[in-house]
């Protein structure tokens, strides 16, 4: 796991590659994310985000289903049965029923 840089420590980011790596995406899907609506604040040539500000953001965009930036202290593989419970439950509710 990589460790934190002392701006992701402080909860601001600095530039495109260490938003996209605090949202563990690329960075053309960053920006691509700020465009549709992700709290990035530009300064001059700069590009800023509070890790805060982000992770609200994500919550909201996930409908409302809670999301979890990975760093040291989460338990990955108890996110993904939490993820993949998620999904298995919304592509129950989205299966019309059967005519017996």
């Amino acid at each position: 796991m990589p460790k934190l840089k002392k701006e992701e420590k402080s909860g601001s980011l600095k530039g495109w590659q260490e938003i996209a790596a605090f949202l563990g995406q690329p960075v053309s899907v960053a920006e691509r994310w700020a465009h549709a609506g992700m709290p990035v604040e530009r300064r001059g040539r700069n590009v800023y985000a509070s890790c805060e500000d982000l992770r609200r953001w994500l919550s909201l965009e996930s409908a409302g289903e809670p999301v979890q930036i990975a760093n040291e202290d989460i338990d990955l593989s108890a996110e993904l049965k939490r993820g993949l419970t998620y999904v298995r439950r919304l592509s129950k509710k989205s299966k019309p029923g059967r005519a017996a």
